[in-house]
């Protein structure tokens, strides 16, 4: 019985893919908003197989992309040959972005489709798609409310695909990327209300690349002026509560300015920073 179900699962999301493919063929060419994260590399993966030079992957420019971030984006596309260019997005320069209000992920996601509209009209490219699944649909995303705006689409979620089956599709793919822990903009590490600066985001950036230097894999610092907090995998908190561990953490954020270092005992969740808003409802 155990493997029926499986089998009949296993079809059930053969079926998903073959309609994204579908979708993706009927929409002829296509611009992919890439960043390099599992749902986006995904996308760009099938669209390149379904549509070759057709599809194009695209990824911000910008501030707050980890350098490693695009390191990783960049080996990805050259490993299969994917179509892939930066345009330059300049939400810092608006205010209503860099103030970090509720609504910043709008701001952002208005930014990065507007250009990338302004690219597909001079290209010829009549869709632009991004890789939202269907478990975001849950989540409080602002930056949807944009591509709604932009007339963004979303396959994945046309497809009914959900994190899950997204790994899944892309661990039988052989994609690197199937296993990539979560990731998010350097600018969500940083708590609504205080401003977003090029300065506490990078100071975000070198932290985390020390953290992750140290062999942790799943974790957030968030920033709260001269303190930081440290979100760690609950697996792998017994590793980050050992005292010569913890004394790393010390030496690395006292060094990058903070006057106190903290570790989450709740461990790392993702958007844990939104937290604040439910309590207000």
């Amino acid at each position: 019985m155990a493997v029926m179900v499986e089998l009949s699962t296993q079809s059930g999301l053969e079926r998903k893919q073959d309609l994204l493919a579908a979708l993706l063929r009927d929409m002829g060419q296509v611009v992919v908003a890439y960043s390099g994260g599992t749902d986006s590399a995904y996308l760009a993966w099938i669209a390149w197989r379904e549509l070759g030079d057709r599809a194009l992957a695209v990824t911000a420019d910008s501030a707050s992309i980890p350098a490693s971030h695009k390191r990783d984006a960049e080996e990805f596309v050259r490993k299969y040959g994917i179509r892939h260019e930066y345009v330059e997005t300049r939400e810092f320069d608006n205010p209503d972005y860099v103030k970090n209000g509720p609504d910043r992920c709008f701001h952002c996601k208005d930014e990065l489709f507007d250009v990338l509209g302004r690219m597909a009209l001079e290209r010829g490219y009549s869709n632009i798609v991004y890789g939202v699944n269907k478990d975001d649909l849950g989540d409080y995303r602002p930056g949807q409310r944009a591509a709604q705006l932009h007339q963004v689409k979303a396959p994945l979620v046309e497809a009914g695909l959900t994190k899950a089956e997204i790994r899944e599709l892309s661990r039988q793919a052989g994609l690197p990327t199937w296993d990539r822990p979560a990731a998010a903009c350097l600018s969500s590490r940083i708590p609504y209300g205080t401003p977003v600066t090029i300065q506490n985001i990078k100071t975000v950036e070198v932290g985390e690349e020390e953290i992750k230097a140290l062999g942790f894999r799943q974790f957030r610092t968030r920033f709260h002026g001269e303190l930081v907090r440290i979100e760690v995998a609950r697996e792998e908190l017994p590793k980050a509560l050992d005292p010569a561990m913890a004394a790393r953490f010390t030496s690395i954020f006292k060094g990058l300015g903070y006057k106190y270092v903290t570790l989450d005992l709740e461990g790392y969740r993702q958007g844990s920073l939104n937290e604040v808003l439910a309590s207000r409802v």
